[in-house]
């Protein structure tokens, strides 16, 4: 049963601002070892994460916006398939799972999340 939508944009330049200005801070603050890893086997990683940022963001507004979730505790991963899902890495009191998808524009990059109660 759907519970639950999110969505997100976010201006890859405005990342990538974010990281050349804080770097290491900033990816340590908001992204997991995997996510980093993922993001920069990329030429250019930016978009990548500015995905991983926007699915993170779509995840919590699927949710509500629960109180002590931050986006560090959300981890975007692929699939064998190359899809992306959910991991929450802070335990909730509730049965779960997640539609998530990610789309990169040449500026911007989207995600869309459906939580769906098991």
């Amino acid at each position: 049963m759907t519970e639950g939508v999110g969505i997100d944009i976010v201006s890859n330049e405005r990342i990538r601002n974010l990281y050349e200005r804080f770097g290491e801070k900033f990816l340590r603050k908001i992204f997991t070892e995997n996510e980093i890893n993922y993001c920069f086997n990329y030429s250019d990683p930016i978009p990548h994460l500015a995905g991983r940022f926007a699915a993170k963001e779509a995840v919590i507004k699927a949710l509500g916006k629960p109180e002590g979730l931050t986006l560090k505790n959300i981890e975007i991963i692929n699939n064998k398939k190359g899809m992306p899902q959910v991991l929450l890495r802070k335990r909730l009191d509730e049965n779960f799972n997640f539609l998530i998808t990610i789309s990169h524009e040449k500026t911007h990059t989207v995600a869309f999340a459906i939580l769906m109660r098991t």
